[in-house]
C-alpha cells in the first residue's frame, strides 16, 4: 500500500494532461489527470482504479477523493465498445507486471534466447509457467502446452504466457527452450527470483501454471489450497476463457 501511495503522490505532483484522461481532486486538494478504468467495492470501502499516463495503475479510495469526484467513482460504469470493437487497444493492456517484465524478457530466436520486447501486450490474461529443464513432469507437460499456445495465440490477443524458470543456467533454460519448440517469452533468469518474491503465487512444486488478470488478481493455478491439481487443468480453463 505504500508503494501505491508514493506513485500516486508522484502523479498528483507531475501528471501530465492527456486528452482521454481527466483532473481529479484528493481531499487535500491535490490533483492528477488519470483515468478511471474501474471500481471495486462499496460503501466507505468503494475504490477507483485509475490508470497513470506511463500506463500503469494505482488504486484510491473513493473517500480520498473531494466529494465531487468521489460521487463520479460511485456512479461510473464501463463504456460500452462499438459495434465491432472489443474493446481492446492495439497495444494491449497495462499491467501490475510490467514494470517487471519489460526489458527483462527473451524469446527463442533461432537456436538461441534473445531479448525480446512485448510488441503486442495482452489484453485481459497473463499465464506464467513455472518450470525447469531438469523437471521431468515439465518435460512431459511442456509440449502440451506448446501446441495450445501455438494452436491458439495467433488468433487471440486476450493472452500471454510468461515461463519462469527454476534453471540456475542459461544453456540449460535456452536449450530447452530449443528443444521443445517454446516460442513464448522467457523472464530473464537473473530476474526468476525476484519475480517469485514480489508476486509469491501459490505452489512450491513444478511444472506449475499460473493464470492471472491484469491486476495480479488469480484466476486459476494448478494448486488448490496444498492440494496439487496440475498445470493441465489450468490450460484448460484458459482454453474456456478465450473462446467465451
Amino acid at each position: 500500500m505504500k508503494a501505491k501511495y508514493l506513485i500516486l503522490t508522484a502523479a498528483l505532483l507531475t501528471g501530465t494532461l492527456h486528452a482521454e484522461f481527466r483532473t481529479w481532486t484528493r481531499s487535500d486538494g491535490k490533483t492528477a489527470d488519470l483515468e478511471l478504468v474501474g471500481t471495486s467495492g462499496e460503501g466507505a470501502a468503494l475504490k477507483g482504479t485509475f490508470k497513470m499516463k506511463n500506463g500503469k495503475s494505482v488504486d484510491l479510495a473513493a473517500s480520498d477523493l473531494s466529494e465531487a469526484d468521489a460521487e463520479l467513482v460511485k456512479n461510473w460504469k464501463p463504456s460500452e465498445p462499438a459495434a465491432g470493437d472489443s474493446g481492446a487497444t492495439a497495444s494491449g493492456g497495462a499491467s501490475v507486471f510490467d514494470d517487471m517484465l519489460d526489458g527483462n524478457l527473451v524469446k527463442l530466436e533461432g537456436k538461441s534466447l534473445k531479448r525480446y520486447d512485448l510488441e503486442k501486450k495482452p489484453t485481459k490474461y497473463y499465464l506464467f509457467y513455472y518450470t525447469a529443464s531438469w523437471c521431468g513432469p515439465c518435460q512431459k507437460f511442456t509440449p502440451s502446452l506448446v501446441k495450445f499456445y501455438d494452436e491458439n495465440k495467433p488468433s487471440s490477443d486476450e493472452f500471454e504466457i510468461v515461463l519462469i524458470t527454476s534453471d540456475s543456467d542459461e544453456k540449460a533454460m535456452e536449450g530447452y527452450a530449443k528443444d521443445k519448440g517454446m516460442n513464448w517469452p522467457h523472464l530473464k533468469l537473473a530476474k526468476a527470483e525476484k519475480f517469485k518474491k514480489e508476486f509469491k503465487h501459490p505452489g512450491g512444486g513444478i511444472p506449475n501454471l499460473v493464470l492471472t488478470d491484469l491486476e495480479g488478481n488469480l484466476i486459476k493455478t494448478s494448486y488448490e489450497g496444498e492440494t496439487y491439481k496440475g498445470p493441465t487443468v489450468v490450460m484448460n480453463h484458459l482454453a474456456d476463457l478465450i473462446k467465451k
